[in-house]
């Protein structure tokens, strides 16, 4: 329901860019509750094109200040890793040319930044890239080189995504040994006491003594 209300607002360019954090955020906060939260807590692994990264750097260059947008998102639950496929500018533009080309929003022009598409992508996705240099030391983001072939960033990206794909596999296993670990104390604690009531009822239970007259002769 959110997309669409996005989609609409877009081709009507309509609102401004708190509106429409707001609404991605609206967005993300559905998918994150109905997605990826019961997809982690099922044992998946999930990957996330963008996440809320984009969001900031879109909408800082449009003006908004980065600690709202910080705050706006603040909901939001925090990668084990973030790849970034870093890029010129120059690059870019000539690989969207080359694939699907360039669009009103990719290319910035609501900003008015040129008098035509491609003038005003070049200006908008350097500033993109220089928000996304600055997250990129702000979230420690793991850098890869996206001017290289497919293969050597598939490499690049399998390189950095595998330790933390065994590191979870060992925390789950050790999780799952924490708990049977607590669970059968948690047994041995109650037998425990359940034995020791037991001989408390035992020893109530038997026939006090009764103290023999004394006598005096």
């Amino acid at each position: 329901m959110i997309g669409k209300t996005i989609e609409n607002a877009k081709q009507g360019n309509i609102l401004d860019p708190w509106t429409f954090t707001l609404l991605y955020a609206t967005d993300f906060a559905d998918r994150l509750e109905h997605q990826i939260i019961p997809a982690l807590r099922s044992g998946f692994v999930v990957l996330s094109d963008r996440y809320i990264y984009t969001a900031f750097a879109r909408n800082v260059v449009r003006g908004c200040d980065r600690q709202w947008l910080h705050d706006v998102f603040g909901f939001a639950i925090v990668p084990d890793l973030v790849c970034y496929l870093r890029i010129d500018v120059d690059t870019l533009a000539l690989r969207v040319i080359e694939s699907k080309g360039m669009n009103y929003w990719e290319s910035g022009m609501d900003m008015r930044l040129g008098t035509d598409l491609y003038d005003s992508f070049k200006k908008y996705q350097g500033m993109l890239i220089e928000q996304f240099d600055k997250m990129a030391e702000e979230f420690a983001f793991q850098v890869v080189d996206a001017r290289r072939p497919p293969e050597e960033i598939q490499e690049a990206l399998r390189a950095r995504i595998l330790p933390i794909l065994k590191e979870g596999r060992t925390k789950r296993i050790s999780k799952a040994a924490a708990e049977k670990a607590a669970v059968e104390k948690a047994a041995a604690e109650k037998a425990a006491a359940e034995q020791a009531a037991e001989k408390v009822s035992e020893k109530s239970s038997e026939p006090t003594p009764v103290a023999e007259p004394v006598t005096t002769g």
